[in-house]
């Protein structure tokens, strides 16, 4: 409610798992698949860094601005670039390279923060927000490509992005103990 009432800002997340790279992540048009993040937390079901007492689900106006779509063919062309050179930087500085293993998608956030410190580094703009389809679950049926929690996430890498926030309705479904709310 603080960040919703203009109280508090969103912070980003800089988890190593955090497969879009650093940035406050949402899904896109999936009010429901939120809620369940959100309860999952709550009782430990998924790896997260923070508390979550009382799930919450915030609605976002976000303008993509200069966005690294991946489901776009030229955005996977950057991303595969990136991970070239980031496996190329890291044998030759005799690092390890970061493998990817269930939830913890260590590669992948090492690649998207090799692109973001590529494009500071050649002085190209930075990508305000990253957007991706997010094959999650199980197979909705055998041999399905399709999953039973497929979204697409948006991390949002620039908070000036993110020009408002509401209550996904109905409030009641997605936000139950603020269900005194839905007459107001």
């Amino acid at each position: 409610m603080k960040i919703l009432n203009g109280e508090e800002e969103l912070r980003l997340s800089t988890n190593g798992w955090d497969w879009l790279g650093p940035g406050a992540y949402f899904w896109e048009d999936n009010p429901q698949r939120a809620l369940e993040y959100a309860e999952e937390c709550a009782v430990g079901m998924q790896v997260f860094a923070g508390k979550i007492s009382k799930p919450f689900v915030l609605g976002a106006i976000i303008d993509l601005g200069n966005c690294l779509n991946l489901i776009e063919t030229s955005s996977s062309v950057i991303v595969q670039q990136a991970h070239a050179g980031l496996i190329k930087t890291l044998k030759e500085g005799g690092q390890k390279i970061p493998i990817n293993k269930g939830d913890n998608r260590k590669l992948d956030c090492a690649v998207m923060q090799f692109v973001h410190q590529s494009n500071i580094s050649r002085g190209i703009p930075p990508y305000d927000t990253v957007r991706c389809a997010f094959p999650e679950g199980e197979a909705i049926y055998a041999g399905s490509n399709f999953t039973t929690r497929l979204h697409i996430e948006i991390a949002v890498c620039n908070l000036e992005m993110i020009k408002g926030y509401f209550l996904p309705r109905p409030i009641e479904r997605f936000n139950k103990h603020l269900s005194h709310l839905k007459n107001v």
